[in-house]
């Protein structure tokens, strides 16, 4: 296989499903790795062609390093690894969930983490390799809301710049994506949906094609190691007491009150 090689966890649906496709129309070989979306992942790469399928449950972080050490084994031009995957709960600042903040921390974080580490270690490829990390806007415009998942991505963007600095040697370029709202999340309407993705300072939706735009140019690893990029439409550059879900109940009501 010479075709250059991308791990895309959480890459059968949502994002990781966008970033699968802008990969493989450009050319690379796409791995798509899911934790329980079997028919999504076995169709999405029956219609990108030239990409296969892994299943992995990122609670366990030893199994993760397990499918990198694999990947890394049999794929000589691996030269990206996304780790898009991700579980988001509601818990609030004042209420934890323990389990909540388990999962998250474990899937959002460490096993990313980990990975990162071992891809470094082990993957081959002649030309640059590059680890993307999805983080959140919310790294710098935090709310209360969803506390834990939260927490783990301000975990998550620490990473960045540490491994990036810790990893030079093993000539790797470490990424991060911050982006905003971009799909419909939690239990949103799409009445709702399409008022809270214009709560930013452009007052526009942000493009799923934007991340993917953003990845393919990081993973050209022309930018400097340790860089976040926000594709958020300036939505990290606010400071919003709440979570757009319920900023845009908030004015639906009030609307409806004035009407």
């Amino acid at each position: 296989m010479t075709l250059p090689a991308v791990l895309i966890t959480g890459g059968a649906t949502r994002i990781g499903a966008e970033l699968a496709r802008g990969f493989a129309a450009a050319g690379w070989h796409v791995v798509i790795h899911y934790k329980s979306s079997t028919d999504p992942a076995d169709a999405l790469a029956l219609e990108l062609g030239t990409a296969e399928t892994v299943q992995c449950d990122l609670t366990d972080d030893d199994a993760a390093l397990a499918m990198v050490a694999k990947l890394a084994q049999r794929l000589p031009n691996w030269r990206c690894l996304i780790n898009s995957a991700s579980v988001f709960h509601y818990d609030g600042a004042t209420n934890l969930d323990p389990a909540t903040n388990r999962e998250a921390m474990q899937v959002n974080s460490l096993s990313p983490a980990r990975m990162s580490q071992a891809y470094l270690a082990h993957a081959r490829s002649s030309a640059q390799r590059c680890v993307i990390q999805i983080t959140d806007m919310k790294i710098a415009n935090p709310n209360p809301d969803f506390f834990s998942y939260t927490m783990s991505k301000h975990a998550l963007s620490s990473t960045i710049k540490m491994l990036a600095k810790g990893t030079a040697r093993e000539g790797g370029r470490i990424y991060g994506i911050a982006p905003g709202a971009i799909l419909a999340s939690h239990d949103q309407s799409e009445e709702e949906t399409e008022l809270s993705h214009r709560l930013n300072l452009l007052k526009r939706k942000t493009n799923a094609r934007e991340i993917v735009d953003a990845a393919l140019f990081l993973s050209s690893g022309q930018l400097r190691s340790g860089e976040t990029l926000f594709i958020d439409s300036g939505q990290h550059l606010l400071d919003q007491d709440r979570d757009v879900i319920w900023l845009a109940r908030e004015q639906a009501t009030a609307r409806g009150i004035q009407a």
